[in-house]
């Protein structure tokens, strides 16, 4: 697993990362969230031994990165921010030059190549030189280089920027694959990619570990959790009526009709049969009705607003 005990980095007057601990575990896909300056790329680099922390210690599966540095680094594949590559390199010598620096030799480099281009469909720009290509082909190559040498650990800054919605999608189920007999990190300012494809989040702000657990956790602690959404056919005095629940918190207006209407429970009560109930009574006709699961930005910015 990975190990991360009372993780702290200080530069000069600024304390980017404050006294973090947490464990990953095999199977795990991580999502690291917080706002810009939150710490999350200075945590990364401090896990994969490019900065040094100021104190506190990562393990790699039982690998100190500060005493063991080449064994633990030798586990890890990495994508940094903004994917950098030698620009000059065609992207096939840029691969080869990856897969023989990992230590591979001879057919193995070629054969290691063609296994990561056909992952990541790079076929097409194979000798085109990376400097060349549109941001979301540098981003496969950066992850390309990053998966090259099958790593026990895969550490993914923001994998999917820059990338359309078809690359996205591409990328989220390489990940999932991935991630079966991996640990995988991902940073991410994107909210869905967590819902899409990780097993577990950490928000921090601050330096700070804020809150940790699945998707679904994060989004029960959302006030939008078991609230009702209800869209009916015409105005009616639904708005006013519904507010009337006993478990109800509070109605909020999505039209300026109060045809569509999201109904907010008060905290633990669940308020479907309540509404349901009062549709049935009221002789509302209804167009659609679902249960929110509870929404992940909101638990995101309550978080991370509290803290600052």
């Amino acid at each position: 697993m990975i190990r991360i005990k009372n993780l702290s980095k200080q530069f000069d007057q600024f304390l980017a990362v404050n006294n973090l601990s947490f464990d990953v575990h095999p199977g795990e896909v991580l999502g690291f969230l917080g706002p810009n300056g939150a710490g999350k790329s200075t945590t990364m680099k401090m896990i994969t031994g490019f900065l040094t922390p100021t104190q506190g210690t990562v393990e790699l599966y039982d690998k100190d990165i500060l005493t063991d540095g080449l064994a633990a680094k030798q586990m890890i594949g990495y994508l940094p921010e903004g994917a950098p590559c030698y620009g000059d390199m065609t992207v096939a010598e840029f691969l080869s030059f990856i897969a023989e620096v990992r230590g591979f030799s001879g057919k193995e480099i070629p054969a290691k190549v063609q296994t990561v281009v056909e992952k990541l469909q790079l076929g097409k720009v194979l000798n085109r030189p990376v400097e060349t290509l549109s941001k979301g082909f540098k981003r496969r190559v950066g992850l390309a280089q990053a998966i090259i040498h099958d790593p026990k650990i895969l550490v993914l800054d923001e994998p999917t920027d820059g990338l359309d919605p078809n690359q996205k999608h591409q990328v989220r189920s390489l990940i999932q694959n991935l991630s079966k007999d991996k640990i995988v990190i991902i940073s991410t300012h994107i909210l869905e990619e967590v819902a899409a494809v990780c097993t577990r989040a950490v928000i921090i702000a601050n330096g700070k570990l804020l809150a940790d657990g699945t998707p679904e956790s994060l989004e029960a602690r959302s006030r939008y959790f078991n609230a009702v959404t209800v869209e009916l056919e015409e105005p009616a005095n639904a708005y006013q009526r519904l507010n009337e629940i006993m478990t109800v918190a509070e109605v909020e207006r999505l039209n300026e009709s109060g045809t569509h209407l999201t109904v907010i429970p008060k905290p633990g009560e669940t308020i479907l049969h309540a509404v349901s109930e009062m549709i049935n009574a009221e002789g509302w006709k209804l167009k659609q009705l679902y249960v929110e699961r509870g929404r992940l930005d909101e638990v995101f910015r309550t978080v991370t607003e509290e803290a600052a």
